[in-house]
């Protein structure tokens, strides 16, 4: 017996030695040091590099080493140099690899995204390069247009695979990579606005085209040798199957999925539902009692979702407990966000104005809080509520969004039907 305790203890300790040797070389890179100089230190005082590692170095640099996440998300792509090709997992030939499976699903779209920034905008760059022509600029904002398309892989993998990652206490890796997809849709957004800016000169598109494909080419790597591995072995059957039933709400990037993944076993209900609350003896009988009516259930879901507006309840802790579902949502919304912290729902760049305003409602500094932003062709007016009980206690806020544009075109007056 005191054998198995002297290995566990050694076994501990060695893994303590080599978490902070991760982190002493990160610190290293953070403090300025090259890629080349922590390389061959890297190599021989760490060797194989496993997913969970990586996970636990950047929740340590966080929470530990007091390091902010917007450092770990500008180191995030100099020490995936230094990983690449020290990362070895044994990847089980399970269900990951049946077309229609979320991981089938998200590499088949990597190889996509490979092709298209390290072949197509690649050869067109060099192109435009040679010879400053309308053709060769319209091909690299053709070539952008279509990378644009990866915001839907983004939002399926911040919107479905991370709320899942958070249940099992994975943070670190999520913020991290929300905060670079962010660069790179803006990366590929600014590009565009400088290519159709003719009066910039083209040498200035060269650099920025070039961090976007590295950028966008270190993702595909992090994502399958990190991203993907963890969630494979942290996330059971019935939680990838709800990924794969809630994805095709948010879209594919370039490709759709190679088929329809059916798991052999039926799925059980998942640990949310079975962990639900009994429901309030006014409705076991499908009816809900207000104090100026009763309603169904499916009544109630119906009349919110037929709504012309987006609606999300966040609780007094923080939680999202409900978001409508009507035809046209303006912002991404998927099951998996219930039960999650609003702030692990916003990028990390956002998070600071999430919880100012939670402030300001909890402590009854405010009781609205108005935004209006542009999307396109829509005028996107967002409100915030405090929601309060009879006593004036915070019982959560509520989120209120709404496509303003045609109530602004709006003029005169109507006052008979109108007639088809």
């Amino acid at each position: 017996m005191s054998e198995i305790i002297n290995n566990r203890e050694q076994h501990r300790e060695a893994t303590e030695h080599r978490q902070q040797k991760l982190k002493d070389i990160i610190k290293q890179l953070h403090a300025g040091a090259s890629v080349e100089e922590v390389k061959s230190e890297f190599k021989q005082a760490i060797g194989e590099l496993s997913v969970a590692d990586i996970s636990k170095l950047e929740e340590a640099l966080m929470k530990e080493e007091g390091i902010p996440v917007s450092e770990v998300q500008r180191l995030c792509s100099v020490h995936a140099s230094v990983f690449e090709g020290s990362i070895e997992e044994i990847h089980a030939q399970g269900d990951e690899h049946v077309p229609g499976h979320p991981i089938h699903t998200f590499k088949l779209e990597n190889k996509a995204i490979d092709q298209l920034v390290n072949f197509k905008l690649s050869l067109h760059m060099e192109r435009f390069l040679r010879e400053d022509s309308e053709d060769a600029r319209f091909k690299l904002i053709e070539d952008l247009n279509l990378l644009l398309d990866i915001d839907k892989h983004y939002s399926r993998k911040e919107n479905l695979l991370f709320p899942y990652l958070e249940r099992y206490g994975i943070h670190g890796p999520t913020k991290v990579m929300w905060g670079v997809d962010d660069h790179i849709r803006e990366s590929i957004k600014q590009a565009k606005i400088i290519l159709s800016d003719h009066t910039q000169d083209r040498g200035t598109i060269a650099p920025l085209l070039t961090h976007i494909i590295e950028e966008v080419t270190g993702m595909i790597f992090k994502e399958e040798n990190i991203l993907l591995p963890m969630a494979l072995d942290k996330l059971t059957e019935d939680e990838w199957l709800k990924i794969a039933e809630e994805s095709e709400q948010i879209g594919y990037c370039l490709v759709a999925p190679a088929g329809v993944w059916k798991p052999e076993r039926h799925p059980i209900q998942d640990e949310q539902e079975a962990a639900a609350p009994e429901p309030d003896a006014s409705s076991i009988a499908g009816y809900v009692h207000f104090e100026t009516g009763i309603l169904s259930i499916k009544q109630l879901e119906l009349m919110l979702n037929h709504l012309p507006v987006d609606l999300t309840f966040i609780d007094q802790d923080d939680v999202v407990r409900y978001f409508s579902h009507g035809k046209e949502r303006i912002f991404t919304r998927t099951k998996a966000v219930i039960g999650r912290t609003v702030q692990n729902c916003h990028p990390p760049q956002s998070v600071h104005v999430v919880n100012q305003l939670l402030e300001d409602f909890k402590c009854g500094r405010k009781d609205v809080e108005d935004f209006w932003i542009k999307m396109k062709e829509k005028m996107i007016y967002i409100r915030y509520f405090a929601v309060r009980d009879e006593a004036g206690q915070y019982m959560g806020t509520l989120e209120f969004t709404q496509n303003i544009g045609p109530i602004q075109a709006i003029e005169g007056e109507k006052r008979i039907l109108s007639v088809d």
